[in-house]
């Protein structure tokens, strides 16, 4: 049977008889006929209209009417349609297609061209989108791209005139701190939104839009914004212990004026996170407030040390010795000559908003505080090093800035070959007697080259001796090397900030100048030692990366912190009362030696305060004594003066964020109720700024 089918399928069919067709079409003609002939009449009559029903009649005349309130109200409904769609458009950008291409949006092709289109087969739209050149959608003029957003810049306005600029910071002012931010956040989405944004345009322009390919609402996962990968890198410190004053009455310890943990923690928490608890550093958020503390009469004798012993907020048990340090202000008309050069870090890793471009601006900011007769090179480095301008002194200040204008980023990174460039150029312009400084600034990321902690350590340690000191300025998140930055700052006899915000710059180049750039002491250590008959522990808050042997005191060939010109530092320690019930160690049980009870110093003084230093230009140190008494306390916390309860705030703060224990129990909220009763005057916004940031951290830690 197969076989028959298949023999079957194989034959050709007959062709059409013409005699069969005809004789088909006549009878199909004859059958209409009949049909046609037999049919009824067709329903109703000519004479007369249709019968309908009245109420037709009547309301068929009022739907017919075209009233323009009703155009006006189908227009109030399609205005604000129009509105959120185009707001859709620009904001988040057209649907993409499974293969990632934005989706192709009419504009207003008339009804011919669509039926042309019908007959005709074209190429697919996602297809006419991907030839779309992306460069051409960024390289107008009218597309908002990552470069300027609402007359935020994200790269300052790099040509303005020096005068321009002198005039706008000529005095200190607050300053908007979130305006790089906001342009960092701007730049970053809008670098998305550019391209769909731009086709939205496009169309509009044209004539309404008149067709919109659908497509897969959900997008690649290419095309969503991933987290970027944190690398910044902190020095581990443990919380300094309380000891007993039996077995280690002393603790030594070197200045630190360093202010970078501060900045840093602000950018943690006003980005909505928690500080990394190693880069809380709480001495640097003390000391980042300037407070009025007594100064010297004279540069004769450049510290004058002034102490507190007030109770203990967070422990009733407990009392903090507080010691406030102001240094020597030397008159700007007197200051010496600054020989500074900018070793500035143009790697890739620089190409972000609060980067480079917020960079430029703050040096920018430094060269109009300077005086006519001071010099300022600039080093760059990114995979070479290579001299962007030569000492030149501030009177030519155009072209310093336009110098400054012309960085751009790229490359890797070579910090080596840049430090060795920058000393050999300081040395070139070297000024005796005055300030020879070299400013680095980078995010901390030297990947190229010698890159070693120790191996720098040793470069700078050699140029230090020279007379030639380093100081730091950190940029940036996600890739900012802290422990590198303390590197470098401590063994260049040098400062370290840390620059979030063009307030910041304005705060740390501007206002605190003299304090960065003018040494009046260098190799500032600090000895307390406590009387064990009063005191029966004690706890330094903060310096964990500062902390000195004992013996390190006296020792001149020990590096240790600097000062500058108007520099205020302050130390607080945790004290606990011989017959406290918050002593937490034991007595010896074979006691102290009798000799050395017998020899105690006389029972009305606490502590005993020691302050070690060096001139600028010397080698040889110098000591200062300050005996702390009963006559140092104060018998309430609201007794101590607004400097003193504002900084014993912020160090419970500090405490707070880094998770010791002896403030675990301290609420944000006390902490809070503390600086705001201290805030006082307030005149740049830093303590109001500061009493944000202890809501946040309460909001974010879930208190």
């Amino acid at each position: 049977m197969n076989d028959d089918l298949k023999n079957l399928g194989q034959m050709t069919p007959p062709s059409p008889s013409p005699a069969a067709r005809a004789r088909a079409l006549s009878l199909a003609m004859q059958a209409f006929d009949e049909s046609e002939n037999n049919s009824k009449a067709p329903q109703g009559t000519t004479d007369a209209r249709r019968q309908s029903s009245i109420f037709n009649r009547l309301w068929s005349p009022i739907m017919n009417r075209k009233f323009l309130a009703g155009s006006a109200l189908a227009t109030l409904l399609v205005v604000p349609a129009a509105a959120f769609l185009t707001l859709e458009l620009t904001r988040g950008g057209l649907p993409a297609s499974p293969d990632g291409q934005q989706v192709e949006v009419a504009t207003g092709v008339a009804s011919k061209d669509a039926e042309a289109k019908k007959a005709t087969p074209s190429k697919p739209k996602n297809d006419s989108a991907a030839e779309m050149p992306v460069d051409s959608l960024t390289q107008r003029p009218d597309v908002v791209t990552g470069q300027a957003i609402n007359g935020v810049t994200a790269e300052p306005a790099a040509r303005a005139t020096a005068d321009d600029e002198a005039a706008a910071y000529a005095t200190p002012r607050p300053v908007d701190q979130k305006s790089v931010s906001a342009a960092s956040n701007l730049e970053r989405r809008t670098q998305f939104a550019a391209p769909s944004l731009t086709v939205a345009n496009e169309s509009m322009a044209a004539g309404s839009m008149a067709e919109i390919m659908p497509s897969p609402m959900t997008a690649p996962t290419d095309t969503l914004s991933q987290p970027e990968e944190n690398r910044d890198r902190f020095t581990a410190a443990d919380t300094n212990p309380v000891k007993s004053t039996a077995t280690d009455p002393v603790s030594t310890f070197s200045a630190d004026v360093d202010t970078a943990s501060y900045s840093f923690v602000r950018k943690s928490l006003m980005a909505g996170q928690m500080p990394d608890r190693d880069s809380v550093r709480v001495e640097e958020m003390i000391n980042y407030f300037p407070y009025d503390w007594p100064g010297p009469d004279s540069k004769d004798a450049p510290f004058k040390a002034t102490v507190t012993v007030l109770p203990t907020p967070w422990n009733a048990n407990t009392r903090l010795m507080h010691v406030g340090i102001k240094g020597y202000d030397i008159a700007p008309d007197v200051a010496p000559r600054a020989n500074l050069v900018f070793l500035i870090d143009v790697s890739g890793s620089m190409d972000e908003p609060d980067k480079l471009p917020l960079l430029k601006t703050a040096f920018r900011l430094l060269v109009e505080k300077l005086k006519p007769d001071d010099t300022v090179s600039i080093v760059t480095y990114a995979g070479n090093a290579g001299t962007v301008l030569e000492p030149t002194a501030i009177k030519d200040k155009a072209k310093i800035l336009s110098a400054i204008d012309t960085l751009q980023p790229g490359g890797s990174t070579a910090g080596a070959q840049g430090l060795e460039a920058a000393y050999d150029l300081a040395e070139r312009a070297f000024v005796k007697g005055g300030v020879n400084r070299i400013m680095l600034a980078t995010d901390g990321d030297f990947n190229v080259g010698p890159s070693s902690d120790e191996e720098l350590k040793k470069t700078i340690e050699a140029k230090r001796k020279s007379g030639i000191f380093l100081s730091v300025l950190g940029f940036g998140r996600g890739n900012y090397n802290d422990a590198l930055m303390q590197t470098l700052a401590q063994n260049g006899n040098g400062t370290a900030a840390y620059i979030d915000t063009l307030a910041e710059a304005q705060k740390s180049l501007v206002e605190e100048a003299g304090s960065s750039l003018f040494p009046i002491a260098k190799d500032v250590k600090f000895q307390v030692e406590f009387n064990p008959q009063q005191i029966a522990e004690y706890r330094l808050i903060g310096y964990e990366t500062r902390a000195l042997k004992r013996e390190d005191f006296n020792n001149d060939k020990v590096d240790a912190g600097d000062i500058g010109s108007g520099h205020r530092v302050t130390a607080i320690y945790e004290i606990t009362p011989r017959g406290s019930s918050a002593v937490l160690n034991d007595d010896l049980r074979y006691g102290s030696s009798p000799k050395v009870e017998a020899a105690a110093k006389p029972s009305d003084e606490l502590a005993f305060l020691k302050i070690r230093y060096k001139q600028p230009d010397s080698d040889t140190s110098k000591l200062i004594t300050t005996p702390v008494t009963e006559g140092n306390a104060v018998a309430a916390l609201d007794q101590a003066g607004q400097d003193v309860r504002f900084s014993v705030a912020v160090a419970a703060f500090g405490q707070k964020l880094r998770g010791t224990d002896a403030v675990s129990t301290y609420k944000y909220g006390s902490i809070l109720d503390l600086a705001s009763a201290a805030k006082g005057e307030d005149a740049y916004g830093y303590r109001a700024e500061f009493l944000n940031l202890v809501r946040l951290a309460r909001s974010l830690g879930g208190e």
